[in-house]
């Protein structure tokens, strides 16, 4: 494919809380096995695209580590590859990245030593399953400067998102950040296509202005001066942007048509391989509706509930409508309803955590209960 991608992986997300005080949010682990940047690293390469970039800067080390191979996800070619750019001190550089296009600026080389027509630009933190292909046809077929993927949340509250209006022809009209009062269901889905050399010149005039974030003084700013369309797409896709977002998509997964789209059809969704033991489901337990992860023991009840890897349920537990994360425990006689019980936890026996579905029950990380 004649592209390259840009994957944003390095903000920070204050409305995820205790989640995100030790990890990234494209490191936030989703469907038992996967983490949050899986799909948009799947989506590059099953576009045909095989140099891509992912820009780290919050809470890295989770993310890095989940990133230290590339043949994961098929990258590693002669001719591609992923690159994992950090923010570093030089002689011309000694600031952290003070925003998504300082970012890009900052990492300008990537750019400019590439050659190939077109930038596919992405959030590390949004789960869907795209051929980026499709978007850059619309892109030429619209001669377009730049194309926003967009998505009509219908009755969603959008307030979170960046919303849009658009022309008859596509073309974007406007485009708010976060509004206070949206003015429209239709939002950006932080998936953008764009000539590189207009990336280069853009980024070449704003930056030295003091200008750094890329939708803001980009895409919004440049939408009357520019021929900037949005592409309406109709599949899943969800952001993980609060508590409960991350908490319905993983619910999500438990519908059959989302996995059937996300994970039993062509091309698939990959991610690093952890070489972990099936799961064991001994004689005491009972299993209903739930995602288990490779390496857990089940010995109580598990209903309507995701489970990552190496998570132990004790006889006599019950686990309903919850998400357990990667090592934790549960012990005999607990009761966990409507619950994130995050990574290496351990509830002792007898306890009750209940939380509800627009407000599930956090326990943090390495905690004891």
């Amino acid at each position: 494919m004649k592209a390259i991608g840009i994957i944003f992986a390095g903000g920070q997300k204050d409305s995820l809380k205790e989640l995100t005080e030790a990890r990234a949010s494209s490191a936030m682990p989703v469907g038992s096995c996967y983490r949050a940047i899986d799909f948009s690293l799947s989506n590059m390469v099953n576009s045909g695209i095989n140099k891509v970039a992912v820009i780290t800067q919050y809470n890295s080390r989770s993310l890095h580590d989940h990133l230290n191979s590339s043949k994961w996800w098929g990258f590693g070619t002669k001719h591609g590859g992923m690159f994992v750019l950090s923010p570093f001190l030089s002689k011309d550089s000694n600031t952290w990245f003070r925003g998504t296009a300082d970012s890009i600026y900052q990492n300008i080389t990537y750019l400019k030593r590439s050659q190939e027509e077109y930038v596919i630009i992405t959030s590390g933190d949004g789960i869907y399953k795209m051929d980026y292909r499709d978007v850059l046809d619309f892109h030429i077929a619209k001669n377009a400067d730049i194309t926003v993927v967009c998505k009509d949340m219908h009755t969603m509250d959008v307030s979170n998102f960046g919303v849009v209006t658009l022309k008859s022809d596509g073309r974007v009209d406007e485009f708010e950040e976060k509004p206070l009062e949206p003015f429209s269901s239709i939002v950006s889905l932080g998936i953008y296509v764009m000539k590189r050399t207009l990336l280069i010149d853009l980024l070449e005039t704003i930056v030295p202005q003091g200008r750094y974030d890329f939708v803001r003084d980009i895409v919004i700013r440049y939408r009357k001066q520019k021929a900037v369309y949005g592409m309406m797409y109709d599949g899943y896709w969800a952001g993980i942007n609060s508590i409960e977002s991350y908490y319905n998509i993983n619910m999500d997964f438990l519908r059959s048509d989302v996995r059937d789209a996300l994970f039993f059809k062509e091309p698939y969704i990959e991610t690093k391989n952890k070489d972990e033991p099936p799961a064991k489901y001994n004689a005491n337990s009972t299993v209903r509706n739930a995602l288990i992860g490779s390496g857990a023991v089940i010995d109580g009840l598990v209903e309507n509930s995701v489970l990552f890897r190496s998570v132990r349920i004790a006889e006599n537990a019950a686990v309903r409508d919850s998400i357990i994360l990667e090592g934790s425990e549960i012990g005999e006689d607990c009761v966990i309803e409507y619950a994130i019980i995050d990574k290496a936890v351990k509830i002792t026996t007898g306890q009750s955590i209940k939380g509800t579905k627009h407000n599930p029950k956090i326990i943090r990380k390495n905690s004891v209960v």
